[in-house]
């Protein structure tokens, strides 16, 4: 699959912008701040309804403009499907694909599938579980519709409980309703706990190859998925953990509680690795997920790369860019000396300055 066009208006710092692609390599080169992160948004935004940088729809929509508009137009497996995404202060997005308003954002999940790369993804390693999960999540989400749909029930039914167990402070005849919910969560939970760990298995296969040759063949790279409670234990554990959750008003087990260890050589590189184990390991992890992503769906997502290069060294930077040869890659840099210096092929080239992108023929 790729992405052919995207046209934008009053999204970010674009007036109005519309650009084509080509189906290789695409770098956006230009100082900072001066728009090249909001095109990869504004791709990204298109395949996922999600924005990797706000949460607020409004906080995307050009200073002093009511609304904003991003029209973004993929070929993926011969069929052309055109995206049109609608943002607006006090109401939420309007989306239509070929014309065809959809109701659920569920329904645009599948046509484009990317990979996210960004210089906050080399922390994910060092970071808290949040940030592990997050990525089990995003990932799970673009590629599993009943996943996605699971994770959304969840996380209702655990803002109900943690609403309930505030609640019961002051009304404790609410307790007899706890049942109720704690049922729910537990079948929703089994769920999504039996789908990370089964996700978690597939990624280990790719990645401990990538890893080993990144590393010169020096490391055996080894993930783990760490649920805070196994399936079959999690009805027996809510129970037990019931009277500390209520003093607690808060739900303590679950997959909201989960997380995913990177161990080399039964090193746990979370707290004991150097920070070349960490961003070795990170870069391994979205390397392979583009190999999972090709497994899942027989067709390759689109890379998109936010100033990535320029936290890399040479070596790395070699690996990753002779990996992408075969991946539609958008990638943004400040400058183009890494691309002259390894020689890499480059297929189209702009130029953003405060807002405007303009087509450089060469180097």
């Amino acid at each position: 699959m790729i992405i052919k066009s995207i046209e934008l208006q009053n999204f970010r710092n674009y007036e109005d912008l519309n650009i084509s692609f080509d189906e290789g390599t695409n770098i956006f080169y230009g100082d900072n701040a001066q728009g090249k992160t909001n095109i990869l948004e504004a791709a990204y935004l298109s395949g996922t309804t999600k924005s990797h940088k706000c949460s607020k729809d409004k906080e995307m929509i050009r200073f002093g403009e009511q609304e904003a508009h991003i029209r973004t137009v993929v070929v993926k497996k011969e069929k052309e499907y055109q995206i049109d995404m609608h943002l607006k202060h006090n109401r939420s997005k309007g989306i239509a694909i070929n014309k065809v308003p959809i109701k659920k954002a569920s329904e645009l999940f599948g046509i484009l599938n990317m990979v996210f790369f960004s210089p906050e993804d080399l922390n994910i390693i060092k970071n808290g579980p949040a940030e592990r999960r997050r990525f089990l999540d995003s990932e799970l989400c673009q590629l599993d519709k009943i996943y996605l749909s699971d994770l959304t029930t969840y996380n209702k039914i655990l803002n109900q409980r943690n609403k309930l167990l505030k609640d019961m402070v002051y009304r404790p005849d609410l307790k007899d309703t706890l049942p109720v919910w704690d049922m729910q969560l537990v079948e929703t939970g089994r769920k999504i706990i039996r789908r990370r760990k089964q996700f978690v298995d597939e990624l280990n296969e790719i990645v401990h190859d990538i890893h080993y040759r990144i590393s010169g063949e020096k490391e055996d790279l080894l993930l783990q998925y760490e649920p805070s409670i196994e399936d079959i234990f999690f009805e027996d554990e809510l129970s037990r953990v019931k009277e500390r959750d209520m003093r607690q008003c808060m739900t303590s087990v679950g997959p909201h509680r989960d997380d995913l260890l990177f161990s080399i050589g039964e090193v746990d590189i979370r707290k004991f690795g150097s920070q070349g184990q960490q961003r070795t390991s990170a870069l391994s992890l979205k390397l392979s997920e583009i190999g999972l992503v090709k497994r899942s769906i027989h067709d390759t997502p689109v890379l998109l790369l936010d100033d990535v290069l320029s936290e890399l060294d040479s070596n790395r930077q070699n690996y990753l860019l002779n990996s992408i040869h075969a991946t539609q890659t958008l990638i943004t840099c400040t400058g183009l000396d890494e691309f002259v210096k390894n020689r890499f092929h480059i297929n189209k080239i702009f130029k953003v300055v405060q807002g405007t992108v303009e087509e450089r023929k060469e180097i």
